[in-house]
């Protein structure tokens, strides 16, 4: 292999596809980064198995081959050098990199060694704005359970109907769904792991239009000279819509900036080993937020719309504002049924997101 690259450009595709890089891989080939050099374009590959990541620039390709680069000291040579442009020179295993006055000597494996990347037949094709996406992922993955023992629920359901699709994540307390209206004309569904969008968004422009291929046990994301790989959870979703409802015993509206600092003031004394314990007490034109612990008390009133109806009701704090924190709207629409029901909160402005708490259930 004999080639000149931009190192800006080199760069920054190091980094697109160190996403894909493990930290605890006991696989020693898999710390590298696969590069393959032909028809003057440069290829880097990536993955950890779960995670593959391929993407492109291009370079002065004067003699093909491939190898496998440690990543992690690649990547920190990369970014140290200064020059414009890097000379790379691999024999015998050996990569001569040359940028100014700076030259280094490192030893590389061989590629047909490094896993190949999934084959993925074209199912199901679906395109996204990344704009899109980064919303979705905004506003579900912080919803997922941590609780490897329920594989599924580390995921994002993708329930794709024929003119929208519904992206879910839940982990037994709480539930977040966007819906996106999009014209698929197709019926199906998939368990993306939380992990993969996370990475994912961290690589994506803002303008970039996302094509995502579905296949039986994997998903792809190509978007400009990148395309990313993720496999898929398998396994029975939870039966989420059996939780919406759309009759509520009481639906306020609230200023969702007094409703967040009010519940983040309540938290202060709500203790984690009392499941961070507020309580609800829902009042004509009002919502009384409580909270106490062997420090002291706090007592919260914030301004809704009229309610008819009363209510006590208790929660985890955590959980209301993880849900609250991400919305963008002024006000917000709090939904409740009864003091055993999931709160469903909605943005008054837009329908398209739906966050649901499970109350905490009060002794006596």
């Amino acid at each position: 292999m004999l080639i000149k690259v931009n190192r800006k450009e080199l760069t920054k595709h190091i980094s697109i596809v160190q996403k894909a890089i493990s930290q605890r891989t006991t696989m020693q080939i898999l710390e590298g980064i696969k590069m393959s050099a032909k028809d003057n374009t440069l290829i880097l590959t990536a993955t950890d198995t779960e995670i593959s990541i391929k993407t492109k620039l291009n370079a002065i390709v004067e003699r093909e081959g491939e190898i496998v680069i440690n990543s992690r000291l690649f990547g920190d040579i990369v970014r140290k050098l200064e020059n414009d442009i890097i000379n790379i020179n691999v024999e015998n295993y050996i990569m001569n990199l040359k940028c100014g006055d700076s030259i280094f000597n490192l030893s590389t494996q061989k590629a047909d060694e490094y896993p190949d990347l999934p084959n993925v037949e074209e199912e199901t094709k679906i395109n996204i704005s990344s704009k899109d996406l980064k919303n979705i992922v905004k506003k579900t993955t912080f919803a997922v359970s941590n609780d490897e023992s329920r594989i599924v629920f580390t995921g994002v359901f993708m329930d794709i109907r024929k003119n929208y699709i519904n992206f879910v994540a839940l982990d037994g307390f709480r539930m977040a769904i966007q819906k996106l209206e999009k014209e698929t004309g197709i019926e199906n569904s998939v368990i993306i792991p939380s992990r993969s969008l996370n990475e994912l968004v961290k690589i994506i422009d803002d303008e970039n239009e996302i094509t995502l291929n579905i296949s039986r046990n994997n998903i792809v994301f190509k978007f400009d000279d990148t395309v990313f790989y993720s496999t898929l959870l398998s396994g029975e979703f939870f039966s989420y819509k059996a939780l919406l409802r759309d009759e509520h015993k009481i639906s306020t509206n609230v200023s969702k900036k007094e409703f967040q600092l009010a519940v983040e003031r309540a938290s202060l004394l709500a203790r984690e080993d009392r499941a961070n314990l507020i309580k609800l007490n829902i009042r004509d034109k009002y919502i009384n937020i409580k909270s106490n612990s062997e420090i002291g008390d706090v007592f919260e009133k914030v301004k809704t719309s009229e309610n008819e109806e009363e209510l006590d009701i208790a929660f985890n704090s955590r959980y209301i504002l993880d849900g609250v924190k991400i919305l963008e709207s002024e006000e917000i629409t709090l939904n409740f049924t009864d003091s055993v029901n999931p709160l469903i909160i909605t943005e008054s402005d837009d329908d398209s997101y739906i966050y649901l708490v499970l109350p905490v259930r009060l002794a006596g």
